[in-house]
């Protein structure tokens, strides 16, 4: 499923267009972000993670959890807390560690 971005909460600082493996995000003429491409995307959740405004969310695939689930996480220097709200509403966080430097 293709990332959801919100555009009240994008700023266009372009860090998803930097960072999407796939070269799909871009920058329209009002400076906020989308996916040019939605059948392209393969939810490697890049742009989510990049995004400093929480302006992008990947919906979670049917096949995982039916919308409203979502999965949302928070870049650490060394670590990403994920939020799992699963479709009655209970919220799970984990934090998984990175080897980023």
């Amino acid at each position: 499923m293709p990332p959801v971005v919100y555009q009240e909460k994008c700023k266009g600082c372009g860090k998803c267009e930097e960072i999407c493996p796939g070269d799909l995000m871009e920058l329209n003429e009002g400076k906020k972000a989308f996916c040019r491409s939605a059948r392209d995307c393969w939810d490697c959740m890049a742009c989510v993670k990049a995004c400093l405004y929480g302006a992008i969310e990947t919906r979670i695939p049917y096949q995982l959890g039916y919308y409203p689930a979502r999965l949302i996480p928070k870049m650490g220097d060394k670590e990403i807390e994920w939020t799992s709200i699963d479709i009655n509403g209970k919220v799970d966080k984990f934090v998984v560690k990175t080897y980023n430097k």
